[in-house]
C-alpha cells in the first residue's frame, strides 16, 4: 500500500524545486533527492514527472474544490448563493495560485505552462458543479437557460483567467469591469432582472 507521508513528500519536493527552477530542468533525479528518498520510489508513486505535478495542482486546489463540490446538492441554499460561493472557491484558487507564483523566479513561458495546468483543473472539476446547480436553478424556475454545461464553461473561463491574470494581465479596475459584464450577460441570459446578480461581485 502507498506510503501517504512518501507520497506528499514528493509534492513538497516538486514545490520547492519549481520555487527557484523552469520545470523543464528538473529532473526525477533531483525530486527524489530533494524529497529524500531513491529515484525508483518515485515509480512506485507516479509514472511520470508531469504526473507529479498534475499531483501537485490537484493537492493545492482540493479544499476550495471540495468546497465548491459539497454545495452542489445542498438545494435549500438558493443557486446563485451556490454561484456566489463557487466564485468565492474561484478566488481561493486564484490566491494560491498567485501566491505560488510570486515566490518562483521561473521564466514567464514556465508560468504561463503552469498555469494553463491549474485553469485546465479548475475548469474540469468545477464545471459539473456549476452546470449541476444552474440545472436546479431552472428546474425551480429561478434561472432561464437552455444549456447549463455551456452557461457553466463561459463562466468559469472567464473568471479563471480574468482573477489569475496571468494569460490577459489587466489593471484592478479592468477585472473589475469584465466581472460586471459577465454578471450583466448572467442576468440577462437567466432572466433576471438588471443588477440582481450583483452580489455575485462581493
Amino acid at each position: 500500500m502507498p506510503n501517504p507521508v512518501k507520497y506528499h513528500k514528493i509534492l513538497d519536493a516538486l514545490q520547492t524545486l519549481l520555487e527557484n527552477q523552469e520545470l523543464q530542468n528538473i529532473s526525477v533525479s533531483e525530486i527524489a533527492h530533494t524529497a529524500g528518498i531513491g529515484k525508483g520510489s518515485i515509480y512506485y508513486y507516479f509514472p511520470s514527472k508531469d504526473a507529479i505535478l498534475q499531483a501537485l495542482v490537484e493537492r493545492n486546489y482540493e479544499k476550495p474544490l471540495q468546497t465548491a463540490k459539497a454545495l452542489a446538492y445542498q438545494t435549500e441554499i438558493s443557486p446563485f448563493t451556490r454561484m456566489a460561493m463557487i466564485f468565492q472557491a474561484c478566488r481561493n484558487s486564484s490566491s494560491e495560485f498567485l501566491k505560488s507564483e510570486d515566490s518562483t523566479d521561473s521564466s514567464t513561458q514556465a508560468k504561463i505552462f503552469l498555469h494553463q495546468k491549474y485553469v485546465n483543473h479548475i475548469i474540469t472539476e468545477l464545471k459539473p458543479v456549476l452546470a449541476e446547480i444552474i440545472r436546479q436553478g431552472v428546474e425551480s424556475g429561478e434561472i432561464h437557460f437552455d444549456d447549463p454545461e455551456s452557461l457553466a464553461e463561459i463562466v468559469l473561463i472567464v473568471l479563471t483567467v480574468k482573477m489569475d491574470n496571468t494569460l490577459v494581465p489587466s489593471s484592478k479596475e479592468e477585472i473589475e469591469t469584465t466581472i460586471s459584464a459577465l454578471i450583466s450577460l448572467l442576468e440577462q441570459g437567466t432572466g433576471n432582472p438588471p443588477g440582481s446578480l450583483n452580489f455575485l461581485k462581493n
